[in-house]
């Protein structure tokens, strides 16, 4: 019962930790600003009337809008706090099906525990711009802890309970399962016993389950308002759009150090399982393997089909996305085999992967970490983050299997320090503060003196993001913003509208200080940084950030 509670205390530490320490959470500053219209305008059709991103919905295909609603309808509370609530609940799950995996690769539970939290401090997926701890709660980031969760129930053997895990996920983020489910049809299909095949198979049930449900609720949902056949290809304009939008698809315009980046984390995942390969079990065995290896295989995959091929169905799966799955293995077997190795003695062995291990969170360009430039101070600030928290971590392996009296401290040493070091000592910051009082006053004046179907514009925004955030919170039609464009990957049409609309609102265009020229548009206020606002337009708000007026 003891060792039962400081397993449940200790991931709940991890969570928590992980939440409001490092790696973090935001909400707003990324693809929330795309779902909370979505959510609003399901929630009450008299907000958004006019908000092009909620009259077209791309959320038919995930039950995160309808869970999202049924957790309000049943708690009366808002949807930040019931995607919260998720997001913590999710984070917890994955964490859980880390320190499974890490048991089941015969570590102790306390060493297993710190594998969950090595893993828990997140990783930047540069290239194809995901990550594999998510700072929002948006469907990917519940789908990957779900997923983890899943591999976790396979290594114990637990084929139905994972079957389930997956299935959740697919329904929350089904482009998200694909590595994990091809992997266990290759497992399920492996020759092997009638009893653990039959038990494989079972493990497939709830996936039948998930896409007959499915296709069912996207039968019934709004928000399929773009069919596109299956087998299309991208057209011209569209590809010059994509390419500016969201290039991070396009494996042919990444930096070629990614490229380098991950086969060496690759090779790091494939080195750390040969060093555990005895200890796993052969269901295991598959997925330590067979995820990282789809992950590396995206990359070709996904520049044959996309940058080649132009199959429109590709911007909308991203499968290159797939490549977390090579960093989270490499993070999880990296840290596993170098505490089995501190446990051992093999001290020297236990600080190679100990480091890789901690250099994943503290720096994207973990070779540069690694390999630091000396003239770099915060490279050598982090450098050194790293190898004390390496340390501590092989110290508390170490101390586990030999000195009764210093473990409990050490293993605490090694599972409370990373969490702030690597914020405050060695900096590293994972996002921008985005939201400020100056926005939050904009949007509650908004919110309560201005017309529901009102459109707003900030013409002096560029790319910034905090149009997003307004919109959000304020419950205000944004008659075009950069991160709407995004969703030129998912609803082509939209897309062209977007940028019909980003074009006519350029900032510096003709006129672009002519009132009716925004009037015209259909456009009712104007906000701007500053007090500059366009002549014949009574200004109706300001602060010290910002000046609304009414066209």
């Amino acid at each position: 019962m003891l060792r039962r509670l400081e397993v449940a205390a200790a991931l709940v530490w991890i969570t928590l930790a992980g939440y409001f320490l490092f790696p973090g959470h935001t909400y707003l500053y990324s693809d929330t600003q795309i779902y909370l219209p979505i959510l609003e305008r399901y929630w009450d059709g008299t907000v958004f009337t006019r908000e092009l991103l909620a009259q077209r919905p791309h959320v038919a295909f995930t039950i995160y809008d309808e869970v999202a609603l049924a957790l309000r309808r049943l708690t009366g509370w808002d949807f930040h706090a019931v995607l919260v609530l998720q997001q913590l609940l999710f984070r917890a799950l994955g964490t859980l099906g880390v320190f499974l995996m890490a048991t089941s690769l015969g570590l102790a539970q306390r060493p297993a525990l710190l594998v969950a939290a090595i893993f828990s401090l997140g990783a930047t997926i540069t290239g194809p711009a995901v990550l594999t701890v998510e700072y929002e709660p948006v469907p990917r980031g519940f789908a990957v802890p779900l997923l983890l969760l899943a591999v976790g129930f396979v290594a114990q053997g637990r084929d139905l309970a994972a079957g389930l895990a997956a299935s959740l996920a697919f329904l929350y983020h089904a482009p998200t399962t694909i590595p994990f489910w091809v992997v266990y049809f290759c497992l399920a299909l492996w020759p092997t016993r009638p009893a653990i095949m039959t038990r494989h198979i079972l493990g497939l049930a709830p996936l039948l389950v998930a896409v007959l449900s499915m296709l069912l609720l996207s039968r019934i949902q709004p928000g399929v308002t773009e069919p596109q056949p299956f087998f299309g290809k991208i057209e011209p304009a569209l590809e010059q759009l994509q390419r500016m939008r969201a290039p991070y698809n396009w494996i042919g315009m990444w930096d070629p150090y990614w490229y380098r980046h991950y086969v060496f984390l690759w090779g790091v995942a494939l080195a750390a399982f040969w060093r555990l390969r005895k200890d796993a079990s052969e269901d295991l065995k598959f997925f330590l393997v067979g995820m990282p290896l789809w992950g590396i295989l995206t990359l070709p995959l996904s520049y044959v089909l996309l940058d080649r091929m132009k199959w429109v169905l590709i911007p909308q799966i991203q499968p290159a996305r797939a490549v977390l799955f090579v960093t989270a293995f490499a993070v999880i077997l990296g840290a596993a085999a170098g505490l089995k190795a501190a446990a051992e003695r093999r001290l020297w062995e236990a600080a190679v992967w100990l480091l890789i291990a901690f250099a994943v969170p503290a720096h994207p360009r973990v070779l540069q970490l690694l390999l630091p430039n000396l003239g770099s101070p915060l490279i050598r600030r982090r450098l050194a983050v790293v190898v004390l928290l390496a340390a501590v971590a092989s110290l508390a392996a170490w101390s586990h299997a030999r000195l009764k009296q210093w473990r409990s401290a050490a293993f605490l040493a090694a599972l409370l320090l990373p969490f702030p070091l690597l914020p405050f000592v060695a900096q590293v910051r994972n996002y921008p503060q985005l939201d400020s009082p100056e926005l939050d006053e904009l949007a509650r004046w908004a919110r309560h003196n201005t017309p529901k179907e009102a459109v707003f514009l900030f013409p002096d925004a560029g790319r910034e993001l905090y149009p997003g955030i307004f919109r959000a919170k304020s419950l205000r039609a944004v008659y075009v913003d950069w991160k709407a464009g995004g969703q030129i990957n998912f609803l082509p049409k939209l897309g062209l509208e977007w940028w019909r609309r980003w074009q006519q609102t350029l900032p510096g265009g003709p006129n672009a200080l002519a009132s009716g020229r925004y009037r015209n548009l259909g456009i009712d206020y104007l906000v701007v940084r500053g007090a500059a606002v366009p002549a014949g337009c009574p200004v109706v708000f300001t602060n010290q950030r910002f000046t609304a007026c009414r066209l």
